[in-house]
């Protein structure tokens, strides 16, 4: 492989985001919510502005959680698809570069623009979380961002490999749409209310595990566990076991959900 080749493609596809305004867009989006939901996250509890470092992080959990699978999905959804109906995609695979340079160079191209996407636009919140709490809230503001990034290339992996097997345009878009329906919305209500339905009689062993299924679980553990009070406010401590109360277990499981889609998308677009 060449990694000449991939870095070329991957600017090329920076370049293109960037001139149409997808990073202006994105960041200017996250800048403004996280900052409304930073100054009246606390509302609930009668606190608004930014009283402690847990309420802020426990409220912009919540607005990662809907909103950064939904922007990863739509940039990533007509990777390969939209190459294909303007017929650039036959002139690619004729040039000198590999099927898996050409899917990995979009890739890094897509995962640069959200990621510094997202660094802007948390960016004025983390100088915010200084100047109030100093360098131990910036530190866990900064593993909130991490997580996030990381939250936003699993479903960019996602959305390329739905780019891959799809041969329509519109019909990625609609399964982009769905796949956030099922991970953000309907995934739990399933999990729930299989526990409910058999009393916790069945699956209430595993269900922790189960979380493991699904993205979004697995950053909400990730962000419980990084604090005390984060982790007495959701009150999953009584569920979730010690091997999963751990950060980095649970990073190398978001890991994999970034590897896994990638891989097979690379292994479909090869045949």
């Amino acid at each position: 492989m060449e990694w000449m080749q991939v870095f070329t493609l991957a600017g090329k596809e920076f370049r293109d985001r960037l001139r149409n305004r997808w990073v202006l867009v994105v960041a200017l989006v996250f800048t403004v919510f996280s900052l409304v939901i930073t100054y009246f996250g606390g509302a609930q509890q009668g606190q608004v502005g930014m009283k402690s470092i847990e309420i802020t992080i426990t409220s912009l959990v919540s607005l990662v959680i809907y909103l950064i699978p939904l922007i990863s999905l739509l940039l990533g959804f007509d990777t390969i698809v939209g190459e294909r109906e303007r017929g650039s995609l036959d002139l690619l695979c004729a040039l000198p570069v590999t099927r898996f340079e050409i899917l990995l160079g979009k890739y890094l191209g897509l995962a640069a623009t959200l990621t510094v996407s997202l660094t802007l636009g948390f960016s004025l919140v983390a100088l915010l979380m200084l100047q109030q709490f100093g360098w131990s809230g910036l530190s866990a503001y900064l593993s909130f961002m991490g997580s996030s990034a990381l939250l936003g290339l699993a479903f960019l992996s996602m959305a390329v490999l739905l780019s891959v097997v799809t041969r329509e345009r519109t019909r990625a878009s609609g399964l982009a749409i769905a796949l956030w329906f099922f991970f953000v919305l309907v995934f739990d209500l399933l999990l729930l209310g299989a526990l409910v339905t058999t009393s916790g009689h069945y699956g209430a062993d595993i269900f922790a595990y189960l979380l493991l299924l699904n993205p979004t679980d697995v950053f909400r553990i990730i962000n419980i566990f990084s604090l005390d009070d984060i982790r007495t406010t959701y009150g999953f401590s009584s569920i979730i076991p010690p091997l999963l109360a751990k950060p980095w277990v649970m990073v190398l499981v978001m890991l994999q959900w970034i590897v896994l889609p990638v891989w097979l998308a690379q292994w479909r677009f090869k045949s």
